[in-house]
């Protein structure tokens, strides 16, 4: 059984900072090139950032390179988003995805190249 596991969504204030969770069973997350997605309602899911199942590579969307940053922890089999100062138009339903294997520069922010998704977690920035 391959399951991904996002957590750590919630409410917070423009400028706030919060870490989301992407915990992997089934499978060992390391060798997968993890994404992660976001969905705001009536809107395309986007790509927000990857990190390379090989070397660890990280990369960023331009909306919000600078301010999130993507990590792993393999002894915990898990994913890491930090996100700060966060705007309201990060307000979204966040997914973490995974691909076996590497991925192509072009299809980084694919979501058609990712295999396994979890079940998102809510973020709302507000006032």
């Amino acid at each position: 059984q391959v399951q991904l596991v996002e957590s750590g969504g919630g409410l917070v204030q423009p400028g706030g900072s919060l870490r989301l969770s992407c915990a992997a069973s089934g499978f060992t997350l390391h060798r997968y090139a993890i994404g992660w997605f976001r969905q705001a309602p009536g809107k395309e899911r986007e790509g927000v950032s990857v990190i390379s199942d090989s070397d660890g590579r990280t990369y960023y969307v331009d909306s919000v390179k600078g301010r999130f940053t993507i990590s792993r922890d393999n002894a915990k089999n898990t994913v890491y988003l930090q996100m700060n100062n966060l705007k309201p138009d990060d307000t979204a339903v966040y997914y973490c995805a995974a691909r076996f294997g590497p991925l192509l520069s072009s299809s980084r922010f694919d979501r058609s190249a990712y295999s396994y998704w979890g079940q998102g977690t809510q973020v709302t920035v507000s006032s």
